[in-house]
């Protein structure tokens, strides 16, 4: 991989390489956005890549306002806070920039200001998918005023979630403490900005979490239950480029190519992840919203016992796999000692139990939410009520399935 320029067309425009967030300026410009609201959070709202990227387009007589009313295992009210701020600045566009959590509030932010329906409307199975045969009828595009969607320029700073380049957010509705997928074709950023640099800062921890983040994507949207060869594609390059460069990244956080190849992997991720997610990501849900776990490190977390439960579905692909990333042997077993010494060498805990005390009513209650999770129909395994109780006291236990 190289770290120079490079302009990329799928699955949206993106710029790529060291410096390009010094294409800001140029980059609205294209977009033709002269007051854009900056979203990020309250931390990265003080850091001098925030303020210089404001800097530099006040230089090109773009007004940039900041709004950092979020944090991580972001709240429906953070995008309804951001929504009146973006209404009463009269703001043109939206620059989305930071984690995750950064960039699905301000995805969230441009869907919602355009609407009158409400944002839980638009979540996996909301009402407007189901009036509008999930949109199969391409119905899409018949919201009350789909062109009035201000552009959105996205820039992470982590190398994990890849909001930069899906169509989704993930949104904890405050009322009921669910976390939420909303979802439209439009929330696909229309430009989007890798720069390696801007990933350096990010200590070892952020970069394990959010590296396996990326590694959950490329994995459940491989093996999920759909066809996607090029979906799967993706997913296996991702996986990949995950392997050889994520524990330099952790390891040597101002190594710029390390920097660089997570960044493509955490976009690849979500590429390839509109073929499907699993029971990683339904496991990880419900203990983002109650226990306020960061997303990454569950997904890590459970990712073993997710993959030995739908083992008899998924050896075959995991076989394949193994051969794709030349482990020493092409089995199930190797991939999953793969993964194991992979969290440890990156400090991820094996337990979740070492992350939260869970009680046998939060079980009960968290296997009801993972069970409804709109990730649950695409894993490779069916799973029953029962199945998510078990898999969250293996979890807890340390215990991997036979």
């Amino acid at each position: 991989m190289t770290t120079n320029k490079e302009n990329w067309g799928y699955p949206n425009t993106v710029w790529f390489g060291n410096g390009r967030i010094r294409d800001l300026a140029k980059a609205c410009k294209h977009l033709n956005i002269k007051k854009p609201l900056l979203v990020t959070d309250k931390d990265l709202a003080k850091n001098e890549m925030i303020l210089n990227a404001v800097e530099s387009n006040k230089k090109d007589s773009i007004t940039t306002e900041i709004f950092s009313d979020l944090k991580g295992n972001p709240l429906g009210s953070h995008v309804e806070n951001g929504v009146e701020k973006f209404k009463n600045g009269n703001h043109d566009g939206i620059i989305a920039f930071g984690g995750g959590s950064s960039l699905d509030v301000g995805k969230s932010i441009a869907l919602q200001e355009s609407l009158k329906r409400p944002l839980w409307d638009f979540t996996d199975g909301g009402s407007f998918w189901k009036e509008n045969n999930y949109g199969k009828s391409m119905a899409v595009n018949r919201i009350d005023n789909p062109d009035n969607i201000k552009p959105i320029i996205a820039i992470p700073t982590t190398a994990g979630t890849g909001s930069e380049t899906s169509r989704a957010a993930a949104i904890i509705n405050d009322k009921t403490n669910v976390k939420k997928i909303v979802f439209h074709p439009r929330m696909l950023p229309t430009l989007t900005i890798l720069d390696p640099q801007l990933t350096l800062g990010l200590p070892p921890f952020l970069t394990a979490a959010t590296g396996m983040d990326a590694l959950a994507h490329n994995l459940e949207a491989y093996c999920a239950s759909s066809y996607h060869p090029m979906a799967d594609g993706i997913a296996l390059e991702g996986m990949w480029l995950i392997k050889k460069w994520l524990t330099i990244a952790v390891n040597e956080g101002e190594n710029l190519e390390a920097r660089g190849n997570m960044l493509t992997a955490s976009s690849m991720g979500a590429a390839a992840f509109q073929k499907g997610l699993g029971a990683i990501h339904s496991l990880s849900h419900p203990v983002n919203s109650v226990f306020n776990i960061h997303h990454g490190l569950s997904n890590a977390i459970f990712m073993p016992y997710v993959l030995t439960f739908n083992r008899s579905e998924i050896e075959n692909k995991i076989v394949k796999l193994s051969e794709y990333l030349e482990l020493k042997n092409a089995s199930f077993n190797s991939f999953i000692d793969w993964v194991l010494d992979l969290r440890d060498k990156i400090k991820i805990p094996h337990k979740l139990s070492e992350c939260a005390k869970i009680t046998d009513k939060d079980i009960e209650k968290l296997s009801s939410m993972a069970l409804n999770d709109p990730c649950t129909p695409e894993n490779p395994k069916k799973t029953t009520l029962n199945d998510m109780k078990i898999m969250y006291q293996h979890s807890i236990e340390g215990k991997l399935f036979n």
